[in-house]
């Protein structure tokens, strides 16, 4: 990468106590507080955004998901492990900083596919 490269480097990667907010600031100023949720839906895993666009997965259940580790790779990514034992995405700066910048749009695509799959954001509680 040349060293003149305009992408944006982290200066914060903080986890909230509670483990749902993961704030990532920039060294251009930008600064994106994101929820767990939004991270484990939009994980950048092959067992979420498969392969190719079509096989990409839809996440049903997981507004109270949990990061509950951060773990760094190499110099230009984490990997996330939430509470549901999902761990396999990892997230690049450059991710981190368009998952900030679309999530609006994002969040509604999210929203949008759970409707039209008649599924929701809630965890499916199982009866004893």
């Amino acid at each position: 990468m040349p060293l003149n490269d305009a992408r944006p480097w982290p200066t914060e990667i903080r986890l909230s106590k509670d483990g749902r907010t993961l704030t990532v600031a920039f060294d251009n100023g930008e600064r994106y507080e994101l929820s767990a949720e939004y991270l484990r839906v939009k994980s950048p895993s092959a067992e979420v955004q498969g392969h190719s666009p079509d096989e990409r997965k839809t996440v049903p259940g997981k507004r109270d998901v949990m990061i509950i580790e951060v773990r760094p790779m190499g110099n230009y990514a984490v990997r996330l492990t939430f509470d549901d034992m999902h761990s396999t995405g990892i997230y690049s700066w450059d991710y981190f900083a368009e998952l900030g910048r679309k999530h609006a749009q994002y969040w509604q695509d999210y929203l949008d596919e759970l409707a039209a799959k008649g599924w929701s954001r809630d965890p499916v509680r199982k009866s004893r």
